[in-house]
């Protein structure tokens, strides 16, 4: 896996841009790259955002958790502002799938179930909903909406 400061780097060298240069640029002390870079010092969320957007970049593909540059408003942009599809027949309903006992079936289930796992997934949701990507995709939806009514 790749780690923020290689990405950070990689990005950098990219561009064609030496680490006082891309400092200077994002208006942070001259040494800042140098300790992003070899790992003495993380970038503040802040530094962070500063550093996506300075690249293109997701947040994501920064820290090194996707390998897609693919900024968020970008690829959720299109789930809001497409026009609706044309609906579909109903497909029937799938057979329950009888499982031995044992299986993955019950061992996912529980997980699923689990208070930690659903903490988990709801502090998440949350994180990006507050993120600015989240905010603009909520707006986006809530202005669709209201132009619907």
């Amino acid at each position: 896996m790749i780690t923020m400061a290689q990405r950070i780097e990689a990005l950098r060298v990219e561009k064609g841009l030496s680490r006082p240069q891309l400092s200077a640029a994002l208006g942070l002390p001259k040494s800042a790259m140098e300790k992003f870079e070899t790992g003495r010092q993380t970038p503040t969320q802040d530094q962070q955002k500063k550093l996506a957007d300075y690249f293109g970049v997701s947040l994501f593909y920064l820290r090194g958790e996707s390998d897609d540059r693919t900024r968020m408003e970008s690829w959720l942009s299109g789930a809001v502002d497409e026009p609706p599809a044309p609906p579909r027949p109903a497909a029937p309903a799938p057979r329950p799938v009888s499982r031995p006992a044992g299986e993955d079936g019950p061992m996912l289930s529980a997980f699923l179930k689990s208070k930690s796992f659903q903490e988990m997934v709801r502090a998440t949701v949350l994180e990006v909903l507050r993120s600015p990507e989240g905010q603009e995709l909520v707006r986006k939806a809530v202005r669709k909406e209201l132009e619907r009514r």
